[in-house]
């Protein structure tokens, strides 16, 4: 393979690079989604993998963005569960999916928080949210920040990347708890299959000695919704207290139609 710059989103999906992170992020998932249960399911863009295929709710859709963009609907792609829609606008009623994931919807979003926000508006209470991104603090994004020297982009150029803490406190200020976070795709920024293969090992070894500085990285989160308790003195009407009932008058008995007191 050559070493021109790969910029398109779709190229670098179908790049051994792509395909080696694709491979991980779909055992990611499958691992992620197999124990999640409801009713309603929805993976946002990314067609090339099938996030939710480990997932058992009977009804999920894949929303693609009806704008042109690296996420938008590909010619020749068929799929029955297809939508259009825009991923800050989504077309469902509020609090009504269960379960929705973004792999590497954020990076390309004009305004991701907003995303995140319209996903939590039609996430159920205790719904799930499954995010994959590109780690900046990695090999990976260490060699895309060479551009800036003149150097070929490795990742695609358009993306913007976001740190795993930083997705972490927007989670966290939308009411979401995280589950559980993962990061994975350890080797060097290669770009041939063979050499990437060859550094496989560094998976096992990247999550044991440092595994922060995966490439990529996968966040778990459940939507919490907090009861409302109202602080402050407790109002109460006091009960009127029963009238005491009146003992009932006993009606004198054998004056055989005499009035009290009369002399028979």
């Amino acid at each position: 393979m050559s070493n021109r710059p790969i910029i398109n989103w779709e190229d670098w999906l179908a790049s051994p690079p792509g395909q080696y992170m694709l491979d991980w992020e779909s055992r990611q998932y499958d691992r992620t989604v197999v124990d999640i249960f409801g009713y309603h399911a929805v993976q946002m863009g990314l067609p090339a993998i099938d996030t939710l295929r480990e997932n058992r709710m009977p009804f999920s859709a894949l929303a693609l963005d009806g704008r042109a963009g690296p996420h938008g609907p590909r010619a020749g792609h068929t799929d029955t569960r297809q939508l259009l829609c825009r991923f800050d606008e989504l077309p469902f009623e509020t609090q009504s999916i269960d379960l929705v994931t973004l792999p590497h919807i954020l990076e390309f979003s004009e305004d991701p928080h907003e995303v995140l926000r319209e996903v939590s508006r039609v996430l159920m209470p205790e719904g799930r949210i499954v995010l994959t991104c590109f780690n900046p603090m990695s090999l990976w994004g260490a060699r895309q920040g060479l551009n800036r020297l003149g150097a070929s982009p490795f990742l695609p150029s358009d993306a913007q990347t976001t740190g795993f803490v930083r997705i972490k406190d927007w989670l966290k200020l939308l009411g979401f708890d995280i589950i559980r976070g993962r990061f994975g795709c350890y080797c060097p920024p290669y770009r041939t299959d063979r050499w990437l293969q060859r550094m496989a090992f560094l998976e096992k070894a990247g999550d044991r000695w440092w595994p922060i500085f995966g490439s990529v990285y996968m966040i778990s989160a459940v939507k919490r919704v907090r009861n409302i308790r109202l602080v402050g003195p407790s109002w109460k009407t006091s009960k009127p207290a029963l009238a005491p009932v009146s003992a009932p008058v006993a009606t004198p008995t054998g004056t055989h139609g005499k009035t009290p007191g009369e002399d028979r």
